[in-house]
């Protein structure tokens, strides 16, 4: 695709920048410059000062990723359009756009002036979390040492100078862990931390003290609360001298009162550098940290030794055959919305979807052939990318993902559930055919369905039920496709009328997984005196496939890497 060169000479200058420059460098580092100090607002705690951008950097990429990062750090992943413009600073009108290119991509959704993150957007996620291997080779151990120990594990890479969490094995309790995959929590005050510290270079303990002299309370670590009682440097010093001595470090409630933790390095097999750290955490109801370590640890050090194993035994990736083309969507959209959609924004987002399995570390040229972007506008991505921290610059003239991929959206994100994710699209459904629509699942009896999610119409007459009710399976078309009764399985949807009521006609389809399993179904319930059943086969029918393949799309990108919860 040629580069795109439209120049928008309007205040907000969105699409302001060319995308291609001849005197680019080809490299992707963030640069260190001595920029005023960030503010509360922001979560990239890792370093102290906010680095200017290079002269090649696509500005509106820098701000659609401002953009992101304000939503992940947002309750629940929502800002109005006007927090968004407080917060980050850009004119209305530039978030306005913005925000229109994210959803066209699906990363986000607008719901009046409120902007919310999207499932979707956890793809960027996926891409770091797959080139990385490591969940994919490690999580089945951590979750079996999880149910061994009856305690949650967790996985967790180094984050510059703090550390981010790649997997979560959690324990449901009344006292459990509010982590997620994605969060960043701050070296110090972790059992982690420390194993990573014994590898760090003279720069990374510069940044960390610089960190913590510009921020000593953690207030931009909003994954952990304010530290209370700053403590001095010297003590990570000395915690990570005896991490590097004992090859285990003890976390006694440096987050939080209550909360403790143990961790063992996992050691990449051919350069014997710490790959990953596994932990194993719990609160002093339990276990003191004393007590975690001396009950504990021998597991854990077991659990580590097989996961080391699994990294030295697992066959090379298969990449697959080369991606091509990946961007060349956005020249149709921006045909099709003109000043409203970013392209400079979608290309540059779309560039780390270009990583993967056995596409850990790719040159400018293979970038460029992934994504179908001429050379010069995929090298202004790279390097806006780069000094965003997303990626990194790695032998043989490569670029890498960063674990910093992870805060865009994926904290927040990893904790969707089925029929949150499924909502917005039952709504969507109810307002198009004006009738009601729910979304349930089989019990474990398999003798009922629990309803999990609906959207209602404003008609007098409706099918009104309520989220949790239960209805007998076998009388409804929700239940004959969770039964995968015959009829619904080779029709592949049940049409079922006035079996649980009279004057009730109800139309289902199934949902499935990324794995092809039905695990919910998604119907349009009304009176049979609205439609005959001819007309809810041709007329809702296709509006119900089209919604259930919305709500298996989003879940197949949100359930890659993370247990996504049906109720």
């Amino acid at each position: 695709m040629p580069a795109h060169t439209t120049h928008d000479a309007s205040r907000d200058g969105t699409d302001g920048a060319r995308d291609g420059s001849a005197t680019a460098p080809d490299t992707g580092a963030p640069a260190e410059t001595t920029a005023p100090a960030r503010t509360k607002a922001s979560s990239e705690a890792v370093a102290p000062v906010k680095a200017v951008a290079p002269a090649e950097a696509v500005a509106p990429l820098l701000r659609g990723i401002a953009v992101l990062r304000r939503l992940t750090e947002a309750p629940g992943g929502t800002l109005s359009l006007s927090a968004l413009e407080k917060t980050t600073g850009l004119a209305r009108s530039t978030v306005d756009r913005l925000t229109a290119t994210l959803a066209r991509m699906g990363y986000v959704r607008l719901d009046g002036r409120d902007v919310t993150l999207a499932p979707r957007l956890m793809e960027l996620g996926n891409a770091y979390l797959a080139a990385l291997r490591l969940p994919a080779l490690l999580s089945t151990r951590a979750d079996e040492l999880a149910d061994e120990l009856d305690e949650s594990v967790s996985l967790a890479v180094g984050d510059r100078d703090g550390i981010r969490f790649i997997h979560q094995a959690t324990r449901r309790r009344a006292m459990s862990l509010s982590f997620r995959i994605g969060d960043l929590l701050p070296a110090e005050r972790t059992a982690p931390g420390p194993l990573f510290a014994a590898e760090w270079t003279d720069p990374d303990w510069h940044r960390w003290r610089s960190r913590r002299a510009a921020d000593p309370a953690d207030q931009t670590f909003p994954a952990v609360p304010p530290s209370e009682h700053v403590t001095p440097d010297e003590d990570f010093t000395l915690r990570t001298a005896r991490a590097a001595a004992d090859d285990y470090a003890l976390d006694d409630q440096l987050i939080e009162p209550g909360l403790v933790a143990l961790s063992v390095p996992v050691r990449d097999p051919g350069t014997g550098r710490v790959a990953c750290v596994a932990s194993v955490v719990s609160h002093t109801s339990r276990h003191t940290a004393a007590d975690l370590r001396t009950a504990l640890l021998p597991r854990l050090r077991a659990a580590v030794a097989a996961m080391e194993g699994d990294l030295r035994t697992a066959p090379p990736p298969e990449p697959g055959p080369p991606r091509a083309g990946l961007a060349t969507w956005t020249g149709a959209s921006k045909q099709e919305l003109g000043r409203e959609f970013v392209e400079s924004l979608a290309r540059g987002l779309t560039v780390l979807t270009a990583f993967g399995e056995g596409r850990s570390a790719l040159t400018l040229t293979q970038v460029a052939q992934a994504t179908g972007l001429a050379r010069a506008t995929a090298r202004r991505a790279l390097i806006t990318l780069g000094h965003e921290g997303l990626l990194a610059p790695a032998p043989d003239h490569t670029f890498t993902l960063t674990p910093r991929v992870l805060s865009l959206g994926f904290p927040p994100l990893s904790r969707t559930s089925l029929p949150e994710i499924a909502q917005p699209h039952l709504t969507a459904l109810a307002d198009r055919v004006h009738e009601s629509t729910s979304l349930a699942v089989l019990s474990e009896s398999g003798e009922e369905i629990q309803y999990t999610a609906r959207a209602s119409t404003t008609r007098v007459l409706s099918a009104r039920v309520t989220v949790g009710a239960r209805l007998p399976a076998r009388a409804t078309a929700l239940g004959h496709v969770l039964l995968a009764l015959p009829e619904a399985r080779t029709q592949g949807y049940a049409l079922v009328d006035e079996e649980l009521e009279a004057g009730l006609r109800s139309l289902a389809v199934p949902v499935r997984d990324r794995t092809g399993r039905v695990v919910t179904a998604v119907n349009v319930a009304m009176h049979a005196a609205r439609r005959t059943a001819a007309a809810c086969r041709t007329d809702i029918l296709p509006e119900l496939s089209r919604t259930a393949t919305h709500i298996e799309a989003d879940l197949s990108v949100a359930g890659r890497f993370v247990h996504v919860p049906l109720t």
